[in-house]
């Protein structure tokens, strides 16, 4: 028996040339999501099932019978919630947004927001295990975006930015976070930000205009400033209004979490892995940015982040260790010492050398280029 290991929609699109599915093709360990069956013919009887499960899937009464009766495992599209549990791509900001005005915020977004908070702290046994489902498929759904090889490295040159939720747009650290994720994009790096406004805007504004001039994305910055904080009213309006001058961005990555509430959607982003869990939000974010993370100046989060990285590299968690750059010497040299002292928690280990702390777009460009990836042994 051949067993089927491709995607779904590879198998469909071969399904009218010459009908895939013969005796000699097994469904065993297979798992299948969120397709559509009804329009298609298929003899189940021919078919070994076994540990055969489909997620969201829709069949025809008589198909989902027999599977059943094969043994397969169906789990169906549950009714009432505002997401899908067994989705299968990423969001874009186009679907978060669904519903939204700049009079009021309906978008499927906040429903999602306040159907979560209202059993966040302790869901029934169906919406956490919804809640994990989901965030497992958003997990798929990264993994074959950024194609990770059996290695642990990803296709993708994977940069990780961080900093502040509530840094202004006309924060100069807003600017030189923008200028740094435009050079980092291209020179070839995948830009992945948290998600949220401040400096994760900045990365994902930044990476959007890669190819554009500085000129055009100085334009965008006088546009944004007209409303510079998240909560300001017009806040979302200023961004919409740069997507309509400035169309069809570069590609890069946003990985935010409905965890701590409602924040304005990053229009910036061009892929948005949105989880329900906080923890493996972050933890995954500073995972696949093996080719580097670049701090800005943050609060808390943004602390907690920076040690989460420090001990990744330090254990070699994800079998390569990664360059750390922070963009602000006033602010991680001296005001908070945080430099320092991972630099001493680096010595004598293979990141040591990975670290640097500076102040312009481009001294971090040329440091992250100089300090590649390195395989842990």
């Amino acid at each position: 028996m051949r067993n089927v290991n491709e995607h779904w929609e590879t198998l469909i699109t071969e399904l009218d040339k010459e009908f895939l599915f013969r005796k000699d093709v097994s469904l065993k360990d297979c798992t299948f999501q969120e397709l559509d069956f009804t329009p298609y013919d298929i003899d189940w009887d021919q078919l070994e099932i076994e540990n055969t499960t489909f997620l969201g899937c829709r069949f025809n009464p008589s198909d989902e019978i027999r599977l059943l009766q094969k043994g397969a495992f169906i789990y169906r599209m549950p009714i009432g919630l505002p997401y899908n549990p067994f989705r299968k791509n990423l969001y874009k900001f186009e679907e978060l947004m669904e519903g939204y005005t700049f009079e009021k915020d309906n978008s499927k977004d906040i429903s999602i927001y306040n159907h979560f908070s209202k059993t966040r702290n302790n869901p029934g046994i169906n919406e956490a295990l919804y809640q994990r489902i989901h965030d497992h498929s958003i997990d798929e759904a990264l993994r074959n975006l950024i194609e990770i090889d059996d290695e642990g490295m990803t296709n993708k040159k994977c940069i990780g930015i961080m900093g502040g939720h509530s840094t202004k747009r006309t924060d100069e650290f807003y600017e030189k976070t923008a200028r740094t994720a435009k050079l980092l994009a291209e020179a070839g790096y995948f830009i992945a930000s948290g998600g949220g406004p401040g400096i994760m805007e900045a990365a994902n504004l930044g990476a959007y205009f890669a190819g554009r001039s500085d000129k055009e994305l100085a334009d965008a910055f006088e546009i944004l400033q007209k409303a510079p904080q998240y909560t300001d009213q017009d806040f979302q309006k200023r961004a919409y209004e740069v997507l309509e001058k400035y169309p069809d961005g570069n590609e890069n990555l946003a990985i935010p979490t409905w965890f701590y509430g409602h924040e304005p959607s990053n229009l910036f982003s061009t892929f948005i892995a949105k989880y329900f869990s906080n923890s493996i939000r972050e933890d995954t974010l500073l995972a696949i940015s093996l080719y580097g993370i670049v701090c800005a100046p943050g609060s808390a989060g943004t602390t907690q982040e920076i040690f989460m990285d420090a001990a990744q590299n330090h254990y070699c968690t994800f079998s390569y260790f990664s360059p750390m750059v922070f963009l602000g010497t006033k602010r991680y040299e001296i005001d908070t010492l945080i430099f320092p002292l991972l630099k001493q928690l680096a010595y004598g280990k293979p990141y040591f050398d990975m670290l640097a702390c500076m102040d312009e777009p481009a001294e971090i460009l040329s440091f992250l280029q100089k300090h590649p990836p390195v395989k842990g042994k």
